[in-house]
């Protein structure tokens, strides 16, 4: 059977290229864990699962979400004048979290980097706010394999991922068509369905992130569990035809 061909490939950051559940819930249990070291007399696992709360009806981007939470318990909890330096203590454990945990998966970062050098343009479609996506590819080390014009976040192009446009977009400015491009991510509902639509190859990653088992209307062409995955079945049924 003739390889498929393949030109570039665009990837998910959150859950994709590194472990953003695990990462949020490392860096709210420090949070919680400073706030009560600041005075505030709440239980840890009574914070989580309120803060859980807050982060479910106020979104994952809200930037308030711990003064929210404090105005859920009652005025004993919280020492007098304390709120301010409690909600600052949280602040300041969740970005000391951020400083020395925010780590790529290994193994991405080393077939990414093999990827390119076997001429396979790279990209990146993510959805969220622009500066804090930005400072992902940062922290994760991106820019090196990924140019800045072949980083496209929903807030700063106005498109969600729900919609064909952006990944139409992507492949537009990466100079590939959209049958020789492929988009590897892990929610089936946006990262699969969507770019399928318009002839991409698509791969789902599933390592135990929140859409492990999240349901899709289209079948994903590929499931891997790891880079590793994604580079065997790169090499075995797809012919890279690299940039010059």
């Amino acid at each position: 059977m003739a390889k498929k061909k393949l030109r570039a490939l665009f990837f998910d950051v959150d859950d994709t290229i590194y472990s953003s559940t695990d990462f949020a819930a490392a860096a709210r249990r420090q949070a919680m864990q400073a706030m009560i070291r600041a005075g505030l007399r709440i239980d840890e696992q009574t914070l989580l699962e309120e803060l859980d709360e807050v982060i479910a009806e106020f979104g994952s981007n809200d930037n308030r979400h711990f003064d929210k939470l404090l105005r859920r318990f009652p005025p004993e909890a919280i020492p007098p004048g304390g709120s301010l330096f409690i909600v600052g203590a949280g602040v300041i454990a969740y970005h000391q979290c951020k400083n020395n945990s925010f780590t790529p998966y290994e193994d991405a970062l080393e077939v990414m980097r093999r990827l390119r050098d076997k001429g396979l343009r790279l990209g990146i479609v993510s959805a969220g706010i622009a500066m804090k996506q930005a400072e992902k590819i940062l922290r994760l080390g991106l820019l090196p394999m990924i140019r800045p014009e072949h980083v496209f976040i929903t807030e700063e192009v106005g498109i969600a991922k729900s919609n064909t446009k952006i990944y139409a977009m992507a492949c537009r400015a990466i100079g590939v068509p959209p049958r020789e491009c492929g988009y590897v991510g892990d929610n089936p509902a946006v990262d699969i369905d969507v770019p399928s639509r318009i002839g991409m190859h698509t791969f789902v990653s599933r390592r135990g992130g929140k859409y492990d088992n999240a349901p899709g209307s289209a079948d994903p062409e590929h499931v891997i569990h790891n880079f590793w995955d994604l580079l065997d079945i790169l090499e075995k049924e797809y012919e890279i035809i690299g940039h010059v």
